[in-house]
């Protein structure tokens, strides 16, 4: 079974994320990490599925099995489980949670001991030990090498303080009215204690989850609520979290979404102008819309292309000097001071930079215009090499001779593939974008 995809392991509960399969990754990954073993202990965070319950038992289990001691924090944000492992000198970090997928997912996300996301290397070495069943049983430990493990539920309150700091101390959030959701998920307690404290006056959405309804019709994936609700309020900004809080989608006071690669824009030309902005370049993915290239080429700002997925874009990051980089989908990372997407962070950058501009959120979101841009999910059942379908080099061909961009690339958790178009006509664009769908659904029966 292959176990890791593009971001940690992920699939449905009780299936692919079984109590088993869980107890044997951990086991795995103690086994891992032992060797080189400084503090031997390994940090334990969760989202807010019911479905955490099961997998965080099993994973506590298989790690003090092979002699772990563990920390277990709770329902925290993704990044906030990133942050702790460094600071609280744990040899890694375990973050149970499937980000925006739906409740009756779940998942398991790995960071090392400085907060950074495994290689792909570590995560081929630990998943050819999770095979090695003589491996795992002849690693378990007897007497008193067992591990054991503890909860802490205070140390949020280090989190807080770490975000908080990331906010510009001249300024302050009073008089700004926010409307913030949560998704029900890990972000539901933590994002309006530090808008609250940074003096915003907040109008809080997706806050009371019960195990089944994390990102369910709200948060990042499901932003209309939120729109609805900032113009009702009379807010002077929107911002939604996804389950784990590592993405935000922000929205004006018009109701109207912000564009993730136009809030990225900005960002970077504020940290340019900041001189803040290392190399002098931001990388994006290959999702991103070339708008914002061509409007950060004329702020001296080169953009560097990675592979979809935050991880993807840290790497690239970490190879150019970069201190800035992202997704479109809302994945922001400012890596002097997360090592990770942070939606809250990444929120409070947006609303410093706001907030000092004197300007509304619609005047300073949005500027630029967007190439048109079509991306469509479509279900297949089967995911051969994409570069080895009969055809597809003289689609890519006629499609690149009419001035398009195009990407086709397999969802890493469901059978999906994604179908990405951009040009500069948009009646052009459809009639591509048919052609593709047509395409595709013949080669992939």
């Amino acid at each position: 079974m292959a176990l890791f995809g593009t971001d940690g392991v992920r699939g449905k509960a009780g299936r692919k994320i079984s109590a088993t399969n869980s107890l044997k990754l951990a086991m795995a990954t103690g086994i891992h990490f032992r060797p080189k073993s400084k503090t031997n202990k390994i940090l334990v965070g969760k989202d807010t599925r019911r479905s955490g319950y099961m997998i965080e038992n099993a994973i506590v289990s298989g790690l003090t099995a092979v002699g772990y001691d563990v920390i277990q924090v709770g329902p925290m944000p993704t990044p906030a489980i990133a942050f702790l492992t460094e600071n609280m000198r744990c040899d890694a970090g375990i973050m149970i949670s499937a980000s925006h997928n739906p409740y009756y997912d779940n998942g398991v996300k790995f960071f090392d001991s400085t907060g950074i996301k495994l290689t792909k290397e570590t995560e081929e070495q630990i998943e050819k030990i999770f095979d090695d069943c003589d491996q795992i049983e002849t690693a378990q430990a007897t007497g008193k090498k067992i591990g054991r493990s503890k909860r802490i539920d205070d140390v949020v309150g280090r989190y807080i303080v770490h975000i908080k700091n990331s906010f510009p101390k001249p300024l302050t959030l009073a008089g700004i009215r926010v409307v913030i959701d949560c998704a029900n998920g890990a972000g539901y307690k933590v994002a309006p204690t530090i808008l609250e404290e940074l003096g915003a006056d907040i109008k809080v959405l997706g806050n009371e989850p019960n195990g089944f309804n994390i990102n369910e019709g709200c948060g990042a994936m499901h932003p209309e609520f939120l729109a609805k609700t900032v113009k009702e309020y009379r807010a002077d900004v929107g911002i939604a979290l996804d389950g784990d809080a590592d993405r935000v989608v922000m929205v004006d006071e018009n109701g109207d979404i912000v564009d993730g690669d136009k809030l990225m824009a900005v960002l970077a030309v504020h940290l340019k102008n900041s001189g803040t902005l290392k190399g002098d370049g931001m990388v994006a993915t290959v999702m991103s819309n070339q708008g914002l290239d061509d409007y950060l080429g004329k702020h001296g700002i080169k953009v560097y292309r990675s592979a979809v997925g935050d991880k993807n874009v840290v790497e690239m990051m970490q190879e150019k000097g970069i201190n800035f980089g992202g997704e479109q989908s809302g994945h922001i990372i400012f890596s002097d001071y997360a090592k990770t997407g942070d939606g809250i962070s990444s929120a409070l950058q947006a609303l410093a930079y706001m907030v000092g501009s004197g300007k509304k959120a619609s005047e300073v979101f949005n500027p630029y215009e967007s190439y048109p841009q079509m991306l469509v999910n479509l279900p297949i059942e089967s995911k051969p090499d994409i570069d080895t379908i009969d055809g597809i080099k003289e689609l890519k061909d006629e499609i690149e001779s009419e001035g398009m961009r195009h990407l086709f690339r397999y969802s890493g958790t469901e059978n999906l593939i994604r179908i990405l178009l951009e040009g500069k006509d948009e009646n052009r664009l459809e009639s591509m974008m048919e052609k593709c769908q047509q395409f595709f659904v013949s080669a992939l029966k």
